[in-house]
């Protein structure tokens, strides 16, 4: 009777934890992989994580798996196989992560964030000057 209480407010925590927009690094690559194909299958995604380093077949596929829990992937059977497909475009998921990031670092102001990289040089000039005809443009 205890192990089961214990076991059920274990689960519950677990459940109470925040749901976070932020893709770990390994699911941002896969994902960027599948955004540029449209579509791609785990053997795709294989193929292409092998080429920049060793992995195996089952992460490649428990992570697709994962992203797909997380609501990011979807799948449909074609033949013997599974064809993913992202829920969202790459633009939603990345906005998202950079809200979050500004959130939870900067207590949700993008000023501090823009200041540091202004002044560690980490924005060319010519992106400055793209953001500030965008600036002018939303006046």
């Amino acid at each position: 009777m205890c192990l089961t209480y214990e076991l059920i407010s274990t689960i519950r925590l677990l459940d109470m934890r925040p749901r976070h927009a932020t893709l770990t690094p390994q699911e941002l690559e896969i994902m960027k992989l599948v955004w540029e194909r449209d579509s791609a299958m785990v053997r795709d995604v294989y193929e292409a994580l092998l080429e920049r380093r060793k992995i195996a077949y089952t992460t490649v596929m428990t992570m697709m798996n994962i992203l797909e829990t997380k609501g990011y992937l979807k799948k449909r059977r074609h033949d013997r196989a599974f064809v993913y497909r992202p829920v969202h475009p790459k633009s939603q998921v990345i906005g998202g992560m950079i809200r979050e990031f500004i959130d939870r670092v900067f207590n949700g102001s993008a000023e501090p964030l823009l200041v540091h990289l202004v002044k560690s040089r980490r924005i060319r000039e010519k992106d400055l000057e793209k953001i500030v005809r965008m600036i002018e443009e939303t006046k």
